[in-house]
């Protein structure tokens, strides 16, 4: 069973609730930032470059791994799909990692405003993970070597447990699939341990992915002919997602399957990049876009005068 209590549950869930609204705030606004007034055109960034699609299932990952580890200095966390880095700016963010090497990344205000304001702008964060980002080894998103990257730098290092989250296009390429024998190479009492993630949302921009569209079964056998045991998660609470991480398996496989792009506008759920193209121009865009960022109850977690409240 779960190790968390109840607070610690509730505690995943606002984090979640929280990176969420981080991210949309990153994608669209340049001001407003805490919605402390009706969302107008001025409020809105000149250009939308990012994409939500991904972020949602990043978020859950991600702090549903750091409830399990917390702050262990030997377990490290690499993202696969970097194109879902407003998710991970905004944990970096949240942990006080981005603070460490940027003095403007502050737990409050300020901070806050800082990280929405500079992704995607002029001499501010990327639209993807890049080496300009604390702890980064991979860049871009669906590159397919971050499963070999995770085996790479738990070399020579028992004492390192590395959870690496996969998109599953990103799992197309020769790249991952083949370092999927890894695990038969590089398993021993020498080297760290790893947990590999399947992001399975069943999209890659707007085409299916191949996993997506294999059964249960098939996906189960593939995965245990490379040696590993398939653990399926699905968009549930995280008490579920706590017990799963809390397997004996000794070479667990973890498949999450949540929805791409959940928690967005109904009609453009599915969305890989921006779901909304126009508020700035379009009022019933702007309108979506206001009821979806007040969907998170902001106020609840972050207050412009004390900053965190979670």
């Amino acid at each position: 069973m779960s190790t968390v209590g109840i607070a610690e549950i509730e505690k995943i869930k606002q984090r979640i609730r929280l990176c969420d609204f981080l991210v949309v705030a990153q994608l669209y606004l340049q001001d407003n930032f805490l919605l402390e007034r009706e969302l107008t055109a001025d409020d809105i960034k000149v250009r939308l470059l990012g994409h939500w699609g991904t972020c949602h299932g990043i978020n859950v990952v991600y702090a549903n791994l750091r409830a399990k580890y917390g702050d262990d200095e030997n377990f490290s966390f690499i993202l696969g799909p970097g194109h879902g880095f407003p998710a991970l700016n905004a944990n970096l963010w949240l942990d006080g990692e981005l603070a460490k090497v940027d003095k403007k990344a502050t737990l409050d205000t300020p901070g806050l405003e800082y990280i929405c304001k500079s992704f995607s702008w002029p001499d501010g964060f990327p639209s993807h993970a890049s080496p300009f980002t604390p702890g980064v080894i991979t860049e871009g998103g669906e590159l397919g070597y971050a499963l070999a990257n995770a085996y790479g730098m738990n070399l020579g290092h028992p004492e390192k447990t590395t959870a690496v989250l996969i998109g599953d296009g990103e799992l197309e390429t020769a790249t991952a699939i083949d370092s999927l024998n890894l695990r038969n190479l590089l398993t021993g009492p020498k080297n760290g341990k790893i947990i590999p993630i399947l992001h399975l949302n069943g999209y890659k921009i707007s085409a299916p992915t191949i996993y997506g569209r294999k059964s249960e079964r098939e996906l189960n056998e593939l995965i245990r002919g490379f040696g590993f045991s398939p653990i399926w998660i699905e968009e549930k609470e995280p008490e579920q997602f706590q017990y799963a991480l809390n397997t004996s398996e000794e070479s667990p496989f973890y498949i999450f399957k949540n929805e791409k792009g959940f928690g967005g506008p109904t009609r453009f759920q599915m969305a890989h990049q921006i779901p909304l193209k126009n508020p700035k121009e379009n009022s019933e865009e702007l309108k979506a876009l206001e009821y979806w960022l007040k969907s998170y109850h902001v106020e609840e977690l972050f207050d412009r005068e004390k900053g965190l409240l979670i």
